[in-house]
């Protein structure tokens, strides 16, 4: 044991952590190599999205996401991180990497945050409103560590957002690739990945969401009432630029965001497929002027289901974590 670098319980035990992080269709596309103190983080190519996220923007955002919250449990195990985003023009797979120092002081909010990670779940039904709190320019104040911007859109954009979302089902709609590529990863029963059929909204649930992505529906059925149309706030996350480093910032405040609404008792959606298509994207940016970039909304409401929603399954730390 090193008192001046974190040993390998407590790497494996952090990276189990930040691979709860949402990722785009739960393909967690990454990896993660220890060795002598530092932490590199790898986008996987292989669990590219080649038809709804050609660019690799999202495989980007989903690995931002996993960085802050490695960030977060390390912070809790009392270790600071320093991270270098891009460090080799030659490795561009290399989103990432983290060295250490033992003195963080975590608070008790960072172990608020470290219990939301095992709380948070992507809710795709229909939320009631936010309640009556200052929560709100809370979350603005966490994006903009991260170089991202997030702006609330009113009910004045909703008509809008729903106008976006039905031309960015109509491109799709008859893309045989798309389709496929989709219907591989939502709705199976995997071990370790994907969407399984428990977090998909039925198709009277997602009716209920204007701007929902439209996945597979469930083989079971919801009651005709299945609640009430969807009252949640939407948030913008933008960024100065469309580069790999914006995309990997947008994740880190997409994750921030995420666990900050899960320790106030919040539902969280993000959405990307509205900044997928150029037609859409552009619908969104008029939205908000003046902002950057769109990158993803994320939905913020208040749940309507009583229960917690099940936890969706992730690859085994040995899978994607090696040491040496």
């Amino acid at each position: 044991m090193d008192a001046l670098i974190p040993d390998t319980d407590v790497v494996r035990t952090a990276v189990d952590l930040a691979c709860r992080a949402p990722s785009v269709h739960n393909s967690q596309p990454w990896r993660w190599r220890y060795y002598a103190g530092r932490l590199d983080l790898f986008a996987d190519s292989d669990r590219l999205l080649t038809s709804a996220d050609p660019r690799g923007r999202q495989l980007f955002i989903s690995c931002g996401a996993a960085l802050d919250h490695l960030t977060v449990a390390m912070t809790s195990l009392r270790w600071r991180t320093r991270v270098e985003l891009l460090p080799d023009p030659a490795t561009p797979r290399l989103i990432a990497s983290i060295r250490f120092s033992h003195d963080a002081r975590p608070q008790s909010h960072d172990f608020d945050l470290l219990a939301a990670i095992r709380r948070r779940r992507t809710d795709r039904t229909a939320f009631r409103p936010l309640p009556g709190n200052p929560l709100l320019p809370e979350l603005l104040r966490t994006a903009a560590a991260s170089d991202a911007t997030v702006t609330v859109l009113g009910e004045d954009a909703r008509p809008a957002l729903a106008a976006a979302t039905e031309l960015s089902s109509a491109v799709r709609r008859y893309d045989a690739s798309y389709q496929a590529e989709l219907h591989w990863w939502a709705g199976h029963q995997f071990e370790s990945e994907g969407i399984p059929e428990t977090a998909l909204a039925s198709r009277s649930e997602r009716e209920r969401v204007p701007v929902g992505r439209a996945f597979p529906s469930p083989h079971t059925t919801a009651p005709a009432d299945a609640g009430p149309v969807d009252e949640s706030t939407v948030l913008l996350l933008s960024t100065p630029g469309d580069s790999p480093t914006d995309w990997i910032r947008c994740g880190q405040a997409l994750s921030r965001v995420s666990l900050e609404a899960t320790v106030q008792r919040l539902a969280t959606c993000p959405l990307t497929h509205l900044t997928d298509i150029e037609a859409s994207r552009d619908r969104i940016r008029a939205l908000a002027p003046g902002t950057g970039v769109p990158q993803l909304l994320l939905r913020v409401g208040t749940a309507t289901h009583p229960a917690p929603l099940n936890s969706t399954p992730r690859r085994p730390v040995a899978q994607v974590l090696t040491f040496g």
